[in-house]
């Protein structure tokens, strides 16, 4: 089976809100697919996403029902097929601790959108709750790549 790990830095906003979107896009294309989200930082580990995040995901349907914040551990980079970061500071990050021979596995997410119009996935945290709309049309795009890609 196949396995994608989405990577943002505390696992609260941007990569539990790709997990729920391409869990959902996943399902609906019947592709059956291994998903989970995490951090390259610890600081939420065991907390729930972002209620905004969850406000806006959920406004378009999308179910974060279950999701925990957890920090990227090594084992990850063996279990999971596709390691996608939401920026190029997660990818260096993941660089840093990944085991060389696991390395192709880590890309940006947003390298699968066909038509991108920025490379990364802003974080919103720290803005408005627009910004938590903009995240998932980026994540939205990304993951109808990506399942072009899989099929």
């Amino acid at each position: 089976m196949t396995s994608v790990l989405f990577i943002c830095l505390g696992n609260i906003c941007r990569s539990p809100t790709a997990e729920a979107v391409f869990r959902q896009k996943c399902a609906l294309a019947g592709l059956d697919i291994y998903i989970d989200s995490a951090g390259t930082d610890g600081w939420h580990q065991g907390e729930p996403p972002d209620e905004r995040a969850c406000d806006a995901g959920q406004k378009r349907g999308y179910d974060f029902t279950g999701q925990q914040s957890r920090k990227i551990t090594k084992n990850d980079f063996i279990n999971f097929d596709y390691i996608l970061a939401m920026d190029n500071a997660n990818v260096d990050a993941l660089e840093t601790i990944c085991p060389p021979a696991y390395l192709q596995r880590v890309k940006l997410f947003l390298s699968f959108a066909e038509r991108p119009t920025v490379r990364e996935v802003p974080d919103p945290y720290y803005g408005g709750r627009g910004g938590f709309d903009h995240v998932i049309d980026l994540v939205e795009a990304a993951s109808d790549g990506l399942i072009k890609h899989l099929s």
